[in-house]
């Protein structure tokens, strides 16, 4: 049977390996849409719940090689360097490894190098809570039948796919979204010091900024979180490593983000080294 036809006729066998903060609840996802799953966990106490909730628990990564499609939510290149080129390796030719990592595409092209399965970069932009409510934002890239695979797995848990182009594309993709990201928390985040210093409320200013021309997606997540203090403890980390990617991958391919890099290094936040200006 092809990975099509095996994907198409639920339930299939859909491999998953990283069920963290993020990971878990694709994978209650995957099993409410009626895939079947077959899941590895290093934690005992998520392979009990998930487990619980319907999948199939396997000792090894490489007990996914038999699963037409694997689903990694791992958190950075380095956990998918040590846990996916075995798996790649025993994939089947047909088969489809879509990898949710925001890390540098150099990993993704690594991994399909290790193997003859089909490898998809498929970064996202949401939360453990849009993932719940089937409302995640995926992006995709690689082989176009690859791809179309990957579309009609991921949209157990994402109403947003977009198609990229080559694989790597949707990892640039969302690099830039990224930086572009921290740029504008900066700013916001020192709007909202302006604000203090004004003798403005910083929740009336969010409120306001919801509004107003002045806002953005940023200020919207900085109102979530409950203010500037607890919004740059929870992204901080991961802006850190995304910006580290983007960094690499502007050296490898020559391009100038200066510009962009300086505006997301002029705020309060601390996102890790910045790129010397006119540098490419």
């Amino acid at each position: 049977m092809s990975v099509a036809a095996a994907v198409g006729g639920l339930p299939s066998p859909v491999g998953f390996v990283g069920a963290g903060h993020v990971g878990a609840p694709m994978v209650e996802r995957l099993l409410v849409a009626g895939h079947a799953v077959r899941l590895y966990a290093r934690r005992a106490e998520v392979r009990d719940r998930l487990a619980a909730a319907g999948a199939e628990p396997v000792d090894h990564p490489r007990r996914l090689g038999a699963c037409p499609v694997v689903v990694s939510c791992l958190y950075d290149d380095e956990q998918m360097l040590d846990v996916l080129p075995g798996v790649v390796r025993s994939l089947e030719p047909d088969a489809v490894l879509v990898s949710h990592t925001t890390g540098h595409p150099s990993t993704v092209e690594l991994l399909a190098a290790s193997g003859r399965a089909s490898v998809v970069d498929a970064p996202f932009s949401g939360t453990a809570e849009l993932v719940r409510t089937g409302r995640l934002t995926v992006y995709l890239g690689g082989k176009p039948g690859a791809v179309g695979v990957a579309r009609r797995v991921v949209g157990a848990y994402a109403n947003t796919v977009i198609d990229t182009g080559a694989r790597g594309t949707a990892l640039r993709t969302k690099l830039v979204n990224n930086l572009l990201f921290a740029a504008i928390a900066q700013v916001t985040l020192n709007g909202l010091a302006a604000g203090r210093a004004l003798g403005i409320d910083e929740d009336t200013l969010l409120a306001a900024l919801a509004v107003g021309s002045g806002g953005s997606t940023a200020a919207g997540h900085i109102a979530a979180r409950g203010g500037a203090e607890r919004f740059s403890a929870a992204v901080v980390p991961f802006l850190r490593k995304d910006l580290a990617a983007c960094r690499d991958l502007a050296e490898d391919t020559g391009a100038d983000l200066s510009a962009l890099f300086a505006v997301a290094h002029d705020g309060p936040m601390n996102v890790g080294e910045p790129v010397p200006e006119g540098s490419s």
